[in-house]
């Protein structure tokens, strides 16, 4: 039986000091070293065997978060893990204190190729892994064919087409070695919520960006043309998490979807729920108004549907433990979960195929503020997300 927790963690900019990544916006040196602590206090708390990053502008920073936190971990183990030599050492509750450090972990990264000079930055992702990774990490944002969403109009005639030719930041897929299990891990950060605005030829900045002069309209669009790109990101996603499935994989895919569960590019990722029964629906090709769904071919939807579709932790958690509520972002008085942990049915309890199950899942959102919070300028040294972690056994837990 083998145990690890993965977490995922939106870290909000993280760079060196002195590095402007967007216009005007960088940390100063007492700044960077006041963020670079929180992370690692947070990352120290987490203690996860496997984190999930987004917004990396540097790998060298994270490095520096991460060689913090074990700095940290092994000022804690001394001060509270007895040696040896005590007769009380090998108690639990000594293990479960223990920080065990990412000196040995394996890291990738996975750089944003829109990422520009300064003030132009875009930020990437990473995974850090105290198992260390089998094969090499693979990155997926420029597509090799550009991906083309076809419309038609209710008529059915041509309503025109979205194409994009890559994704607004990368997602990282890794294979991670687990006991004698090997689970492929995809960590992603969807499209922003901030609407895509249109800048004419030569101009300095898109003409409804001016909120003095509030545009509704076209900021309404610039919502619209974020979410097809949110969407058809989570196609791609989709797409790959798809190909492990069909190859038996064991799958989990971690991150920011900046929609929260119930969102359609979340239930893009995660696959279309299957209906209780669909021997009462009518036939796809119907000849008569009898003519329905047989219960054997019921049993063959369901299956079809059930293996590829993926189980959100968070709704797993709340149905295990009866609590309502899970957040992970505030902004403008809302409260949700846009930062997500999707599992394959490989993890859950009632799969008689199932390699194990999540224990428990957990999450840190007692720093969030809200965007109007007076305190909400200086909270660019935290993070404006909560980290996610879940809690997963491999194997019989009773057994």
């Amino acid at each position: 039986m083998t145990r690890f927790t993965i977490a995922s963690f939106n870290v909000k900019n993280l760079i060196e000091a002195e590095e402007e990544y967007y216009r005007f916006e960088e940390y100063t040196p007492e700044e960077y070293a006041w963020k670079r602590a929180w992370l690692a206090d947070q990352l120290l708390t987490m203690n996860a065997d496997v984190v999930c990053f987004q917004e990396i502008f540097s790998e060298a920073a994270l490095r520096d978060v991460v060689i913090e936190t074990d700095e940290l971990g092994q000022s804690a183990n001394d001060a509270v893990i007895p040696d040896r030599s005590k007769r009380y050492a090998r108690k639990a509750i000594f293990r479960k204190l223990a920080y065990e450090p990412y000196t040995e972990a394996g890291l990738a990264f996975a750089p944003n190729s829109f990422d520009g000079g300064p003030g132009q930055r875009r930020p990437g992702v990473a995974v850090l892994s105290r198992f260390g990774f089998v094969g090499a990490p693979e990155i997926i944002q420029d597509l090799p064919e550009p991906l083309t969403v076809p419309f038609s109009d209710l008529d059915g005639s041509d309503g025109g087409s979205y194409q994009v030719k890559r994704l607004s930041r990368p997602i990282l897929k890794v294979r991670i070695p687990l006991g004698s299990e090997t689970v492929t891990v995809f960590n992603c950060h969807l499209k922003s919520k901030l609407g895509e605005l249109p800048r004419p030829e030569g101009a300095v900045f898109p003409p409804a960006a001016d909120l003095v002069n509030y545009d509704p309209a076209t900021r309404a669009m610039g919502s619209l043309r974020s979410a097809l790109r949110r969407m058809a990101e989570a196609w791609v996603l989709r797409s790959a998490v798809l190909k492990e499935l069909e190859a038996g994989n064991p799958v989990m895919v971690l991150g920011d979807f900046n929609d929260s569960e119930h969102a359609v590019s979340s239930e893009i990722i995660s696959g279309e729920a299957p209906f209780k029964n669909y021997a009462w629906m009518r036939r796809h090709d119907a000849q008569t108004r009898r003519d329905r769904y047989s219960d054997a071919e019921n049993d063959i939807i369901q299956e079809k549907i059930s293996k590829v579709r993926l189980y959100s932790a968070e709704k797993l958690f709340v149905k295990k433990s009866l609590r309502d509520m899970v957040y992970t972002s505030a902004f403008g008085g809302v409260f949700e979960s846009i930062d997500q942990i999707l599992m394959s049915r490989h993890f859950l309890p009632e799969f008689a195929g199932k390699i194990g199950e999540m224990e428990y899942f957990s999450v840190l959102n007692d720093h969030l503020t809200d965007g109007s919070h007076p305190e909400a300028p200086y909270n660019k040294l935290a993070s404006d997300h909560g980290q996610i972690m879940a809690h997963m056994v491999l194997g019989d837990p009773d057994g």
